[in-house]
């Protein structure tokens, strides 16, 4: 998913430009360090005080460069028009977040406002149209049957939380103003790896595969995963 981030970012931007980015429930911290690295500007928001911790002690091991590049922000996601004006990011990203908010109209309306005319809204969901997928591939037969009709399912923390799908995203992303330019799927192949598995030996191959089949149809369709990017008008 760097990759397609990485992609939207130099097709939208000159190279070189040093970009005002918003990471919404940056968990750890992974992402933001990783554009702060490349040398853009990045907030992060965080409403876990452990997550917000180990990004934290991550950033602290950095260089100087790199922790003068990024700050740390103790909140939540629907409250960006407390901590932020209107327009302040080139760049919001809002990456496994909407699965654990019930109705995500609101938070998305909050993080279009943050955007300057023409920033990039970044988003990670559950794909709601591909719930199917993983029990199915396990063999659990009744799971499967079951997740055709619901936009509710268990991750793998044990949690209930929601899935999006496309078509909603889209026109919700119409409505606020940041209509949807391009979509991706993530972890097509790969869903039912388990957590901590070895890297393989052919892990370039894999991550090929895995790129090409993001882009492609009809297999993005049916990824766990959607990376959505809209662009505030």
């Amino acid at each position: 998913m760097a990759r397609q981030l990485d992609e939207q970012i130099a097709g939208r931007y000159p190279v070189g430009q040093r970009l005002r980015v918003l990471d919404v429930g940056m968990g750890q911290g992974t992402q933001a360090l990783r554009l702060a690295r490349a040398g853009h500007r990045v907030t992060g928001l965080e409403q876990d005080a452990t997550m917000v911790a180990v990004a934290r002690k991550a950033l602290s091991e950095e260089p100087e460069g790199i922790r003068r590049r990024m700050r740390i922000v103790e909140g939540d996601g629907h409250d960006t028009g407390v901590h932020f004006l209107p327009g302040s990011f080139d760049v919001v990203l809002c990456h496994g977040v909407l699965m654990y908010v019930e109705d995500p109209g609101s938070l998305l309306a909050g993080l279009a406002r943050m955007l300057a005319p023409g920033g990039l809204l970044s988003l990670l969901v559950r794909n709601g149209d591909a719930l199917a997928m993983r029990p199915g591939l396990y063999g659990d037969w009744t799971q499967a049957l079951a997740s055709f009709d619901t936009a509710a399912y268990r991750n793998r923390l044990g949690l209930d939380v929601r899935a999006d799908r496309r078509e909603a995203l889209t026109s919700t992303l119409a409505r606020i103003g940041a209509p949807l330019q391009a979509w991706y799927g993530v972890r097509v192949f790969t869903d039912t790896a388990a957590d901590g598995a070895a890297v393989p030996d052919d892990a370039e191959t894999l991550l090929a595969v895995e790129e090409r089949a993001g882009r492609t149809d009809p297999y993005r369709g049916v990824a766990a995963l959607l990376h959505l990017c809209g662009v505030r008008g």
